[in-house]
């Protein structure tokens, strides 16, 4: 994978994504496509890498790939995983419980305020905690259930422009959303840490824009974005370093 990566480096996020010997060729329209396979087959080539044509696919207008379809209206859960998740019984056991966060949270960018919705189940991970499925649990367990098998579909970034970022926090958790030009393009959310629970509101509302910032870097580093939160002392300019010194870009 690091081979791959570093090959295809000047296009990653571009229009190609690298996962081990995998690699998918995205573009909007049939000449970008063209010219997109043609430099990224003379690539490898320069490098001595020859794809097997047998395992290749072109011209695609969908593409199913690592539990995700990805057509020209954006990003969607795979199908298959969605019966899955419909079919799934309430869990047993912490391990049962980890296995259903496991596949839940891998979808985690499709639903608001995940981390939010599933902090009852995440507390019955806990070692030092009995397992008692109570109400709470149920409710997190089916609300899950119920926003992934409904998840929205998530537009595809168009360019580095125009990004608007949503930013909240509560004593819960932090949670965002990436949109641009009105479209959904990723939710994100976490629980707080031990430490974080004794932030005053302020640093909390920090925390979630830098959390935010750190998350999407990928899509946010070296443009202009917007960024909303609902905590107006953070509309002033902050002190170097963020004014607490634990919250950090780095």
């Amino acid at each position: 994978m690091d081979l791959m990566n570093r090959v295809c480096k000047p296009y990653l996020d571009k229009f190609v994504i690298v996962f081990i010997d995998d690699i998918l060729i995205y573009s909007r329209s049939k000449e970008d496509h063209e010219q997109h396979l043609k430099l990224i087959l003379e690539t490898l080539r320069n490098e001595k890498l020859y794809a097997k044509f047998s395992k290749c696919e072109f011209w695609l207008r969908e593409v199913h790939f690592l539990g995700h379809v990805i057509n020209r209206e954006g990003i969607h859960v795979d199908p298959a995983k969605i019966e899955a998740i419909k079919n799934w019984e309430a869990p047993r056991s912490p391990t049962e419980v980890r296995q259903f966060l496991g596949l839940a949270g891998y979808y985690r960018r499709f639903i608001e305020n995940f981390s939010k919705i599933a902090q009852p189940l995440t507390l019955l991970t806990s070692k030092d905690r009995k397992y008692e499925w109570c109400e709470k649990q149920e409710e997190a367990f089916q609300t899950l259930k119920q926003k992934l098998c409904s998840a929205p579909i998530l537009s595809l970034p168009k360019g580095n422009d125009d990004f608007v970022v949503y930013c909240d926090a509560s004593r819960l958790g932090l949670g965002c959303v990436l949109m641009q030009r009105d479209k959904v393009i990723a939710y994100a959310s976490r629980q707080l840490k031990v430490h974080e629970k004794n932030y005053t509101t302020h640093d909390l509302e920090l925390g979630a824009v830098v959390f935010a910032l750190k998350i999407w870097r990928h899509y946010l580093y070296g443009t202009k974005c917007v960024v909303y939160t609902d905590h107006k002392s953070l509309q002033c300019d902050t002190p170097p370093g963020g004014g607490n010194t634990g919250l950090s870009l780095e």
